[in-house]
């Protein structure tokens, strides 16, 4: 089922280099759970008809836990789908998307086959996990990637003394320091949703939440550089509870915006369907 769909979606083109998944399991968990308590009585009703009982949660890692899958479709065709890179200052309208596809092309191919009823329920299945990994995607700013280091994984840092990557601090070193299971976590930053943080945020496009995304990345990075000698191997940067006390309620910030706008996207995709 993932050959066929895939060559109608890429027609066979290959992926780039991969990096780190976003956010991790417990911020896409999150994610989706937040959406999960958000979305329209219609929109349940259309995802329990086309995955059953499996929660968002559930469905929201699986993308991700294919990628050891040794099957080509996952090895290399979806490969780049969870990532778009824009140089600094470029806006999400401006993206020049790459032949073999992107996380936003992915998101726009998924949507069509999710509302597709003629489409094989196994198709369908795929596309609804990918839809609603692809919207925490990108959320995460260092999944709107600036060219040049992969979205941060070539930043070698040291975090709390671990030697690892800024992409991995984002996608779950300051998600992990919580110490909290995903369900205690939606739950402690729905606890901060109100009204109007809702109604703001209640957007089903794709191009606000890449463009809030690079705003951010343009301010996240440490110090580094060669002419610091720092960010690499040898030298990684020293990163501890400055830098999670500063970015921390950013990351939270983003997953629970990004709960609320997958609950809007999904209430779009299936009232236009």
């Amino acid at each position: 089922m993932q050959r066929t769909f895939a060559s109608i979606v890429t027609g066979g083109l290959l992926a780039l280099a991969v990096p780190a998944q976003a956010w991790g399991p417990t911020g896409h968990r999150v994610t989706a759970t937040i959406a999960e308590h958000e979305i329209s009585g219609r929109t349940r009703a259309e995802i329990a008809g086309i995955i059953g009982g499996e929660s968002l949660a559930e469905a929201s890692t699986f993308p991700d836990e294919e990628r050891s899958n040794p099957d080509e479709f996952w090895q290399r065709t979806a490969s780049p789908w969870h990532y778009v890179t824009l140089p600094d200052g470029t806006r999400a309208i401006d993206i020049e998307h790459p032949a073999e596809g992107d996380a936003l092309t992915a998101l726009e191919q998924f949507t069509a086959v999710l509302r597709d009823e003629n489409a094989s329920p196994e198709d369908r299945q795929l596309a609804l996990r990918f839809v609603v990994h692809l919207v925490s995607d990108l959320h995460m700013p260092l999944h709107a990637g600036q060219p040049g280091d992969r979205g941060g994984n070539d930043v070698r840092v040291d975090w709390f003394g671990q030697q690892t990557n800024l992409h991995w601090v984002w996608d779950e070193g300051m998600i992990l320091r919580q110490q909290l299971s995903f369900s205690e976590y939606a739950e402690r930053l729905e606890g901060r949703l109100t009204p109007g943080k809702v109604l703001a945020w209640w957007t089903p496009t794709p191009a606000t939440w890449i463009d809030e995304s690079v705003a951010l990345r343009e301010e996240l990075y440490p110090a580094y550089g060669p002419e610091l000698g720092m960010g690499t191997l040898e030298a990684p940067v020293r990163l501890g509870y400055d830098y999670n006390w500063q970015w921390a309620p950013t990351v939270e910030h983003r997953l629970l915006q990004s709960g609320v706008r997958l609950a809007a996207y999904l209430d779009w995709v299936f009232a236009e369907s």
